[in-house]
């Protein structure tokens, strides 16, 4: 087929290899729609400001939808193509006739036209993700929701620190990924501009109306200056980056399911369809899939700082370096969003060994409210208070003791040591203070894991999740009613000729 854009300059065919290594049609499976969309768009607006007939805009037209319906594998079958949007330009003239089809590309450059559909093919996917990020949310809420008294160890250096309960560690990762799925929102918004309009790099001495593009394909504003809007991928970046931040959130509760589905933890049991065996080993039941979750992660990363490499001091304005960009987004979309239903999967269908935790927090995790108990009753300082402490436990555990053996007759031997006189703290309140259900009860401050406060952060947590559901649906309803808007104007300006 006859190369439409390298007929004028060239005389020189390029060597297959050549032709091959600078195609991005392989590539471009992603943006098919996106570019018929974009086309749709131009064209209208091209017959509207009388730049091309009416007449040849309704032929354009009705060769696009025929392409569209046809569908990507029907202008993508010869790879020496260098993009698909000359894929289509030539078929749309094959199928017009130069004169007519030719015609298209008036006033606009590949420049602006892949920016465009990079940003229409990228904002489905933000809010498909966010989608499916909520839908995590809601499976950890409905985990918490059930167990807001159920005593669990918190940890710090992966020690045993303060009890608190499974809801209200739950409770955390809902709050880190909600935060993911504010920056996704907010990067929506950076994302959803139009640069098409911009051409090459130079705007167009054309009479375009690029608010009208923008508006038809449900555009927010525009990439306002025509060098920007060509040059700039810090759009793809920010999104990178923001699926690295959410895959870095996974990879942290992942590697919890990992430790915690251990024999030695043995906290949490995997349903069977979220593991796997050995090939010699029979009794083994693997957690592979949260592995992967967790190893993904790093091409994530990957992509993220391939691309920021790739962007590093390339001059303004377009270079063919953005062309190896893109494919990296679409590689951390599908590996987030596919990492985020796994681990929703995998915990929806889990089962918690809550007696397993209850009894790991009957230890000496208690012994900070201990020391704030010795702070209240006996007016210590903190300081004094946590050295005493910390010399009762390691009295104890020399001598085998549990909290539960602790006694005022202890630690009034403890005191005298360290501070010189008995403390004569009552021994109820002394016990008070090393029960964890008496101590996670006590914890009532915001966000602390009291089963009253937990309760109440569930609600409000339920809240946000309504409300963010409703600000993606009012989202998608914009773009799904500019597609319906834009197609109809299409199907009206073909049936008039």
């Amino acid at each position: 087929m006859e190369d439409i854009l390298r007929r004028g300059r060239f005389r020189k065919a390029r060597p297959r290899e050549v032709a091959e290594f600078t195609s991005s049609l392989k590539a471009d499976r992603k943006i098919f729609k996106a570019d018929i969309m974009v086309d749709y768009a131009h064209v209208v607006m091209l017959a509207e400001k009388g730049i091309i007939p009416s007449e040849y805009a309704a032929k354009i037209l009705s060769a696009l939808k025929a392409i569209e319906e046809d569908g990507y594998e029907s202008v993508a079958h010869d790879m020496s193509m260098e993009d698909i949007h000359v894929a289509i330009e030539t078929a749309v003239i094959k199928a017009t006739g130069e004169e007519i089809g030719g015609r298209m590309h008036t006033g606009r450059s590949r420049n602006d036209e892949v920016a465009t559909c990079i940003r229409i093919a990228l904002r489905e996917d933000i809010l498909r993700v966010a989608e499916t990020l909520l839908h995590l949310m809601k499976t950890i809420l409905s985990i918490a929701e059930g167990n807001v008294y159920s005593l669990s160890p918190g940890y710090t250096h992966t020690q045993h620190a303060q009890p608190v309960t499974l809801a209200h560690h739950l409770v955390a990762y809902f709050d880190v990924f909600y935060r993911d799925l504010e920056r996704l929102i907010s990067t929506y918004k950076r994302v959803n501009m139009s640069p098409l309009g911009a051409a090459a790099l130079a705007g167009s001495g054309f009479p375009l109306d690029r608010l009208r593009t923008a508006e038809l394909l449900g555009f927010d504003g525009l990439v306002e200056n025509s060098m920007d809007a060509v040059a700039s991928r810090d759009f793809a970046i920010e999104i990178l980056s923001d699926l690295a931040i959410v895959a870095c959130n996974l990879s942290r509760l992942a590697e919890e399911i990992i430790l915690w589905s251990t024999s030695e933890f043995g906290y949490i049991d995997l349903d069977e369809a979220y593991a796997s065996t050995s090939s010699i080993m029979p009794q083994k039941k693997n957690p592979d899939s949260i592995e992967l979750v967790r190893s993904k992660t790093g091409r994530i990363y990957g992509n993220l700082i391939a691309a920021l490499t790739i962007v590093k001091a390339l001059p303004y304005s377009y270079n063919r370096d953005f062309q190896d960009l893109t494919p990296h987004i679409w590689d951390s979309i599908e590996a987030v969003d596919s990492s985020i239903r796994i681990i929703s999967g995998a915990l929806a269908t889990a089962r918690f060994n809550l007696e397993k935790l209850r009894r790991s927090v009957y230890d000496f995790s208690t012994a900070t409210e201990l020391a704030d108990t010795l702070v209240r009753v006996a007016n210590l300082p903190f300081r004094t208070a946590h050295t005493i402490t910390a010399t009762l436990v390691a009295e104890a555990i020399s001598k085998g003791m549990d909290p539960s053996s602790i006694d005022s007759k202890l630690l009034d031997e403890i005191s005298l040591k360290i501070y010189g006189r008995p403390l004569g703290i009552p021994d109820e309140i002394v016990k008070s203070a090393l029960d964890p259900i008496k101590v996670v009860e006590a914890r009532r401050t915001i966000g602390g894991p009291s089963p009253i406060e937990v309760q109440r952060m569930i609600s409000d947590r339920y809240r946000r999740i309504s409300e963010a559901y409703e600000v993606i649906r009012g989202l998608r309803c914009k773009l799904d009613e500019a597609e319906r808007r834009l197609r109809a104007i299409v199907d009206s300006m073909i049936a008039k000729v």
